[in-house]
C-alpha cells in the first residue's frame, strides 16, 4: 500500500496571524492596541500571534472568532493545518520507518 505521509502539499500553510496582519487588520485600519482591547487581550499577545510566535488557543479562536464574525472554527482549523505541516516535515525520517498495519 502507498505511503500516505506528507499527503499534504510541500507548500506550507499560512499561520493564522499572519492573515490578521497581512490581511485583517489592514483592512479594519484598526491598531494593535485598538484589536488587543476589543479581543481582551494584552497588546504582546496579540503582537507574539501576528508574529507567528504563538499559537491560536481554543480560546484565542473563540475570541477572534466572535471579534472577526466567522466562528472559532476556521481559526483552529488554519492552526491545526500549519501545525501539522510543520510536524510532518520535523517527523519524515521518523514517521518512514513506521509500518502502517492493516486491519483483517
Amino acid at each position: 500500500m502507498a505511503d500516505k505521509t506528507l499527503r499534504h502539499s510541500e507548500l506550507p500553510p499560512q499561520h493564522p496571524g499572519a492573515l490578521l496582519r497581512e490581511i485583517i487588520l489592514p483592512s479594519l485600519g484598526l491598531s494593535i492596541t485598538d484589536v488587543a482591547a476589543r479581543l481582551g487581550v494584552t497588546r504582546q499577545t496579540l503582537h507574539r500571534l501576528m508574529g507567528e510566535k504563538t499559537a491560536v488557543t481554543p480560546e484565542m479562536a473563540l475570541r477572534l472568532g466572535k471579534f472577526c464574525g466567522n466562528g472559532p472554527d476556521i481559526w483552529l482549523r488554519m492552526q491545526e493545518a500549519y501545525d501539522l505541516w510543520h510536524a510532518e516535515r520535523a517527523l519524515r525520517r521518523e514517521l518512514a520507518r513506521i509500518e502502517t498495519v492493516e486491519a483483517a
